[in-house]
């Protein structure tokens, strides 16, 4: 019984940070229906500003986390502007996202590789290597303190959402996006504004990716799938499906990683990929399109 409490208290520790990892990426489809696959090649660009931000000036990767959020959010600033303001209003506008964000993680993908090759790295601060000690019970002060954190900025997420006026707005354009405009809504600012949010917390699930997982530029590949399985699961453009699917997939992973084979636990992402799309492709919180 411990050693299961044990095997839910790290997997539930890794789902927060994997929640973090696709709030950006369904709040990002929620209010544009951006289907963007360049979202994880975004996590590592904030997990290569937090590295350097340690190597070169020593600073903690979690105090690195604002900065890693300005700079991709500014990277999603200009991406957003160049690539996909023009062609909003177009009906096969999420069909267009798929493959433009596909080459933007490509390009992304080949200038991280050009300059930092495809070496892998880690961000080694002190307690990277420590754990804490509740009776038989340890929990890895990395894996602790980068949930905590994801934590912190879900929930300021959800309460800026809620309560700002601001957040109001995305909630509306995120619904129905003509009935916002009617009422006054700048939707094109809003936009702008919810893809430079989304890529920030990339940013800063790429700071606390970087201590808490080995990274080099190609591994986006590898987590583009477990990525749209957590939002696929929890249903495109929820925040609190996406949560909730990170938890029970990142759950799940780890008991069948500490009582199958390790080798099979990335699968468990790839099955309920598989399943949800067969029996409910609109996941657990999603609203069904007939």
């Amino acid at each position: 019984m411990m050693q299961v409490l044990q095997v839910v208290i790290l997997g539930l520790a890794l789902g927060f940070v994997y929640a973090l990892m696709v709030s950006g990426l369904t709040l990002i489809f929620g209010v544009m229906r951006i289907v963007n696959l360049a979202h994880p090649i975004l996590i590592i660009t904030g997990a290569f500003v937090s590295y350097w931000l340690f190597i070169l000036i020593g600073l903690d990767p979690i105090l690195s986390v604002p900065l890693a959020a300005i700079v991709v959010a500014f990277l999603g600033i200009v991406l957003y502007k160049l690539v996909f303001e023009k062609d909003a209003a177009k009906q096969t506008y999420s069909e267009m996202t798929v493959l433009l964000t596909f080459g933007m993680a490509m390009v992304i993908d080949g200038i991280l590789a050009f300059f930092f090759h495809n070496t892998q790295r880690i961000t080694s601060p002190s307690y990277a290597t420590d754990a804490i000690f509740i009776g038989e019970i340890f929990i890895p002060t990395a894996q602790l303190y980068s949930g905590l954190v994801s934590v912190t900025i879900i929930t300021a997420l959800a309460l800026f959402l809620k309560y700002s006026n601001f957040g109001v707005a995305i909630r509306a354009t995120s619904q129905n996006r003509t009935s916002a405009e009617l009422v006054g809504v700048n939707v094109k600012l809003v936009c702008l504004v919810s893809f430079a949010i989304g890529c920030g917390l990339a940013g800063s699930a790429g700071a606390l990716v970087s201590f808490v997982f080995s990274f080099f530029p190609s591994r986006h590949w590898e987590w583009i799938a477990i990525m749209m399985s957590l939002v696929v699961l929890g249903g495109m453009g929820s925040i609190t499906g996406a949560v909730i699917g990170a938890l029970i997939l990142s759950v799940v992973s780890s008991l069948v990683s500490a009582y199958y084979s390790p080798a099979w636990s990335t699968m468990v992402f790839f099955l309920a990929l598989f399943v949800v799309l067969l029996f409910r492709p609109q996941g657990l919180f999603g609203v069904r399109v007939d």
